[in-house]
């Protein structure tokens, strides 16, 4: 159980950084209350769009909430492992209140140093240990993924959609199941097929799967990778793509139909104002639409206003509760084996959905292993 629980709870994407840093500090006023100083460890560098970038606007609303009553600093480019225990243990020793580590990898490190900082703060971003000083989060990013869906299955001419998958843990099979879900919600007959890459961030590699899959009839490609490869993949070739993490509109302007953002402002700017009035408590938190930590929306300009309207529906629906990725209809959700996995009128367990390990109808091929 732990095992797959680790998994499901792992970051979107690790990477394989070069270690820098850097500080900033919100524009001075006059002071109402005591500075919190807040840090932030980085599994990549800051690009243009992606997992990193999503933390770190993260870190911008944080400022433009709090102003002069926070002081933030980032350090980007930092290996899981022994350097990130570093990292972490630097900025504990320097004053930081609160500390930020969203990537899987920095769980463990994040544990061994807050026992030498009973005092200092910690938040585990997709960890999902936690102790009387570190809270952890996750996001629901399968919620998303079946409203991308949604919007894939309707734009599809071919019926056929392929996904650039990492690895085959059970937060990536969360995310190919509700988007084969959705397609199949306005589709019943669409497809969904799988390149599996082993690797969370490898921009050739990412474009290689992504040019394969086109040559397979898929006209629509959703992706669990790291980098804006795949949508440009698919500006090249003429093609449609739900971007990840971000907007990616910039790569591929004529490509993207809708975006499944990460939104992750107000929930740092909660956790800071807490350590800011003495009310910060450990817990665990994995928030989805309704908790505005997952964002469909960025619709490209070749969706018609029919579909935006449908999607954008689905996801107050969501929210609302009304709506479940993993909740059966009339007649039971099978895998692609033709084995019942969700009973007919019946919604997954949060710990089924933590431990999934098959492929839903219409997903083609096996899981790895």
């Amino acid at each position: 159980m732990y095992k797959n629980l680790a998994a499901a709870l792992a970051a979107a994407c690790f990477f394989a950084p070069v270690f820098s840093q850097t500080q900033t500090q919100a524009p001075a006023t006059a002071a109402t209350a005591a500075v919190v100083k807040a840090g932030f460890v980085y599994v990549s560098p800051i690009t243009e769009a992606g997992w990193t970038r999503q933390h770190d606007e993260g870190r911008k609303a944080v400022e433009a909430a709090l102003g002069s009553q926070v002081q933030t600093t980032f350090v980007e480019n930092v290996p899981e492992g022994a350097d990130a225990e570093r990292v972490i243990r630097d900025l504990a020793a320097t004053g930081h209140q609160i500390i930020f580590t969203p990537s899987f990898g920095y769980m463990e490190p994040t544990l061994k140093v807050a026992q030498d900082y009973p005092n200092v703060k910690f938040e585990s971003i997709t960890g999902y240990k936690t102790a009387p000083n570190v809270a952890s989060a996750n996001a629901r990013y399968y919620e998303g993924r079946y409203l991308a869906g949604i919007a894939a299955g309707r734009m599809s001419q071919t019926g056929v959609a392929g996904y650039v998958a990492g690895f085959p843990i059970p937060e990536v099979l969360q995310g190919i199941n509700a988007f084969a879900l959705g397609m199949r919600s306005v589709n019943p007959q669409a497809t969904v097929k799988v390149v599996w890459l082993n690797v969370w961030f490898d921009p050739p590699k990412e474009r290689d799967a992504a040019m394969a899959l086109f040559n397979q009839d898929v006209d629509v490609i959703a992706f669990h990778t790291g980098s804006t490869a795949v949508m440009a993949a698919a500006q090249e070739r003429g093609k449609l793509a739900v971007a990840y993490h971000s907007d990616m509109r910039r790569t591929g302007p004529d490509a993207q139909i809708v975006a499944v953002t990460h939104q992750w402002g107000s929930y740092y700017t909660e956790r800071v104002r807490a350590v800011q009035n003495g009310s910060w408590k450990s817990g665990s938190v994995w928030g989805g639409v309704r908790e505005g930590m997952i964002r469909v929306g960025d619709f490209g300009s070749r969706v018609p206003s029919a579909v935006q309207k449908e999607v954008l529906a689905a996801q107050k629906a969501v929210g609302a509760g009304r709506l479940h990725p993993f909740r059966a209809g009339k007649a039971a959700v099978r895998d692609n084996a033709g084995q019942e996995v969700i009973p007919a009128g019946q919604t997954l367990s949060d710990l089924q959905i933590l431990q999934m390990n098959w492929l839903a109808e219409g997903v083609q091929g096996k899981l790895p292993r």
